[in-house]
C-alpha cells in the first residue's frame, strides 16, 4: 500500500479548514442569537445570586467596621478611665480631694431648678446648711428666690443669713464708676 505524500495531506487539511471557516461565517452569530427562556432564567438566577453575595459582603464589611469602631471606643474609654483613676489616686496621695467637689453641687442645683419651687423647698430644707448654701449659690437667682419663698420662714431666714455671711466673707471687687444712690421713699 502506498503512503500518501505529505503534500497531499497538507492540501486536504487546508481544504478542510476552508470549509470550516466558511461554515462558521455562514452560521448566525452566537452573540446575537435570541436567548431562550431557559437561558434568560439561568442568567437571572446568576445575577440574583451575585447581587445577594454582594449584599452579604457589604453587610459583613459594615459589621466589621462597626466592631472595629466599638473596639476603638472601648479602648479610648478604658484609657480615659485609667488616666482619671491615676489622677484621682495621685490627687488622693497628695492629700487633695478625691473628686471635684463642685460638680456634685452643680448637678444638685440643676435638679432643684428643674423642680417646682414648693416641692423643692420641702426637700431643700431637709439638707444640711452647708449643702443648702453651696447649692443655692450655684442656682439662678430667680430659682433661689422662688424656693426661698416656698420655704418656712425659719428655714428661709437661716439660709439667707448663711448666704449673707458667706458673701460678706468674700472680698468685693470695686465696681468702676460711681456707686448708685438709694432712692428715698
Amino acid at each position: 500500500m502506498a503512503r500518501p505524500s505529505l503534500l497531499l495531506m497538507t492540501a486536504a487539511a487546508s481544504a478542510l479548514a476552508v470549509v470550516a471557516n466558511a461554515a462558521s461565517i455562514a452560521a448566525p452569530d452566537a452573540q446575537n442569537a435570541p436567548k431562550t427562556r431557559l437561558g434568560n432564567s439561568i442568567e437571572q438566577d446568576l445575577s440574583a445570586s451575585d447581587a445577594a453575595a454582594a449584599r452579604r459582603k457589604r453587610g459583613l464589611d459594615l459589621r466589621e467596621q462597626a466592631a472595629k469602631a466599638a473596639e476603638a471606643r472601648l479602648q479610648a474609654d478604658m484609657a480615659a478611665r485609667q488616666q482619671q483613676q491615676a489622677a484621682t489616686t495621685q490627687t488622693a496621695a497628695n492629700g487633695g480631694p478625691a473628686e471635684a467637689p463642685d460638680a456634685q453641687f452643680d448637678e444638685l442645683a440643676r435638679i432643684y431648678q428643674a423642680m417646682k419651687p414648693a416641692k423643692a423647698a420641702l426637700v431643700f430644707e431637709q439638707l444640711e446648711m452647708e449643702v443648702q448654701m453651696k447649692v443655692a449659690q450655684r442656682m439662678r437667682e430667680r430659682s433661689t428666690a422662688l424656693i426661698l419663698a416656698a420655704m418656712t420662714p425659719k428655714g428661709a431666714a437661716a439660709l439667707s443669713m448663711a448666704l449673707a455671711r458667706r458673701s460678706a466673707g468674700r472680698p468685693q471687687v470695686a465696681a468702676a464708676g460711681p456707686k448708685p444712690v438709694p432712692k428715698a421713699r
